[in-house]
This record gives structure tokens, C-alpha cells and sequence, in this order.
């Protein structure tokens, strides 16, 4: 999955981020969210929605992340990195000032030329703390954090609401976690007591983070758990050996390619679901997430009632994204770049139930 919001942002401002506009009422509007242990994470500001493009930033315990945009291009033509570097320093500066329990601060450059820029620099340090947050808490779990393997944070906070709906449905169930990353999503339904939880992807590396969130949380990790496997090969050994279970999630990048098949959210959603449908025994559920910044909550919406529409499927509810993400009320300044109702998000969430004759 995207980083929602870092992506979707559209358009430059070269103002740097004024003291009292936007970024303050941004900080002002999540003044709930920080808790004194400072473990949880959190969106502080969400670019393009709350009103400058060129930056998202989001919390992870005592650690800043600043996804930042490309550098704007002079009106003469010429290149503006120097400028953006000034601003991009700037908004480090206040976000000491203003968040002064900050331990660290980590620039990741959206479009960077070099793998150090899209993983992130460390610009700042407390040489005397704990570094980079290595875990965060969440509805009573602990979830580990990589914060520089990969051009994300690790951990989606836009999904928030989706894991609490996990913990709270998913005792007793088998679950499958396709395009797990680093397995919040089954960390979740782990903790909300699921009977197993299978977690596959492509990265060996991304599931080893979800292995290391069972071990914070005290959960028994079981290799056969745990499948580093392409999608496509994945599901359809599956459906050979006929496993079955309570619960899938499919939660895809929006667009990647294997040799074993294509996924792209815009154009073929409805074949993922139809190769995990399968899988889900009668009176189980699917969990789809669409997270393509250009997919309208209207499109996706319709893609759904078309699956429902034998009657072996039906929408049982959607997930919102938390505001902290999605942008306040109070502090949103721009549309989004497609129309995400009747989500309030680009990353739209459903819960499905599935029957079979």
C-alpha cells in the first residue's frame, strides 16, 4: 500500500510553512492524540488536504517522519532544490519547537534520486535518546517499526480504524493476510484472538517486522505462518490443497507486477477478489481495501455491487479512515484530487460477507 496522503498530494507552495499557517492548526487539531508516553502514532499533518503540498508528516512514538515532495521549478526553469532544502529545514525546526518531545526526525524525499533519499535521512537526533522508535502501541498492541527499510514508514496509519475492527471480530477466526507488508493488519486480528493467522508477501523482509510484532506481543511465531510468496502462486496452491478460512484480507499495493500476474487497483480489483473468494469459507468475510489515490469511492463502490450482485456476496459495512489522516474538519483546506465519498478517504475499506452453494 501507498502512504496516503504523501502520494496523493498535487501542486507546490514555495512559502515556507508560516508559525501560525497551516502546520500549527494542523498540530493544534491532534493535541489529543499526544498522550504522555508518547508511543502511539499519528498523522501531525496531511500535506495537499490541510493546505501546503510539498510536505506530510506523520509521528511514530518520539519520531518524525517529513515525506516530502519534489522541489518546485523556478518561473526561469532553473532548479529550486536549494529552496526546498531552506523550507524543508525550516519545517524541521518547528516541529522541534512544537513537538519538543521529539526525539528524532527523519526526511524521506517522495521522488528522490538515490535509495538513501526515499528511505530517509536522519536530520535530527537527541544524542542523548533512544534514536529511531523501533515499536509503537495501538489499541493496546504493540507494533514493531522499521522506519527506513522502505520508502513507507512501515506502518500505515491510515488503517487504523480497520485494525480495531479486527481486534474486535476476528476471536476464533482463521484468517489469510494477503499482501500482508509488515503485518499489522494480522498482527491485529492476532490480538483480538484469532484461532491462526496466515500472513504472506513477496518480501521476506517486510514479514520478518511482523514477526517481530508477534514476539513484542508475546504471540507464538510458527515459520509456516509466515509465507514469502508471489500472490498469484500463493492463492492458487492454496486453492489446491483446499484451504479454507474465516477471514481474508486483501489489501494490495495499487499497482505491481510479477511474472505470476499484474495487480493494478484501477483496472483489475475485482480479479484479486475473485482469486481469494475461493478461500473464504461460506459465511466468512473479505476485507478490500483500495487504497489508488485515483479510484472514486462512487467507482469502487460500483465494482463492489457488481461482485454482490449474484447474491453470494454482500457489503456488511465500510471503514473510515481517522480524521488525523483523512485531514480535521478544522483544518482541511482542499478537496481531494478524486472524490472519495461515500468513503472519507482515498484509502476506502470494506468488509464483505461471502456464502458459497
Amino acid at each position: 500500500m501507498n502512504e496516503p496522503g504523501a502520494r496523493g498530494d498535487r501542486g507546490h507552495d514555495r512559502r515556507a510553512p508560516s508559525p501560525t499557517d497551516p502546520l500549527s492548526a494542523a498540530i493544534a487539531a491532534r493535541s489529543t492524540r499526544i498522550e504522555p508516553s508518547h508511543r502511539t502514532a499519528f498523522r501531525v499533518f496531511n500535506g495537499h488536504l490541510e493546505g501546503d503540498a510539498r510536505y506530510v508528516v506523520d509521528v511514530y512514538g518520539t519520531t518524525a517522519v517529513v515525506f516530502r515532495r519534489p522541489s518546485p521549478t523556478r518561473d526561469d526553469g532553473s532548479d529550486a532544490t536549494e529552496d526546498a532544502d531552506s523550507d524543508s529545514g525550516a519545517l524541521v525546526a518547528r516541529l522541534r519547537a512544537e513537538l519538543t518531545w521529539l526525539q528524532a526526525i527523519v526526511v524521506k524525499e517522495r521522488e528522490g534520486p538515490t535509495d538513501q533519499e526515499r528511505l530517509g535521512r536522519v536530520v535530527y537526533e537527541d544524542p542523548d535518546g533512544p534514536g529511531l522508535a523501533t515499536e509503537v502501541h495501538e489499541h493496546g498492541v504493540r507494533y514493531a517499526l522499521d522506519l527506513r527499510m522502505n520508502q513507507d514508514a512501515s506502518f500505515y496509519l491510515d488503517t487504523r480504524e480497520l485494525r480495531r475492527w479486527l481486534i474486535r471480530h476476528a476471536a476464533g477466526a482463521t484468517v489469510l493476510n494477503t499482501f500482508a507488508y509488515t503485518g499489522s493488519l494480522g498482527v491485529a486480528a492476532r490480538a483480538g484472538g484469532a484461532a491462526r493467522v496466515v500472513h504472506t508477501d513477496l518480501n521476506r523482509r517486510f514479514l520478518n517486522v511482523a514477526k517481530r510484532s508477534y514476539a513484542l506481543n508475546g504471540f507464538a511465531v510458527e515459520r509456516k505462518d509466515f509465507r514469502a510468496r508471489d500472490f498469484w502462486s500463493f492463492v492458487r496452491g492454496q486453492k489446491l490443497q483446499s484451504e479454507r478460512y474465516d477471514l481474508a484480507i486483501l489489501d494490495p499495493p495499487f499497482f505491481s507486477s510479477t511474472p505470476g500476474g499484474t495487480v493494478d487497483l484501477e483496472r483489475n480489483l475485482v480479479r484479486l477478489v475473485n482469486k481469494v473468494r475461493p478461500l473464504i469459507r461460506s459465511g466468512g468475510r473479505l476485507v478490500v481495501v483500495n487504497n489508488s489515490l485515483f479510484v472514486s469511492g462512487a467507482a469502487f463502490m460500483t465494482e463492489l455491487e457488481e461482485l454482490c450482485r449474484g447474491g453470494w456476496m454482500a457489503i456488511e459495512r465500510t471503514v473510515d479512515v481517522p480524521d488525523d489522516v483523512a485531514g480535521t474538519p478544522s483544518t482541511r483546506r482542499n478537496a481531494p484530487v478524486v472524490d472519495p465519498a461515500p468513503f472519507n478517504h482515498s484509502t476506502k475499506i470494506a468488509v464483505l460477507s461471502v456464502r458459497h452453494r
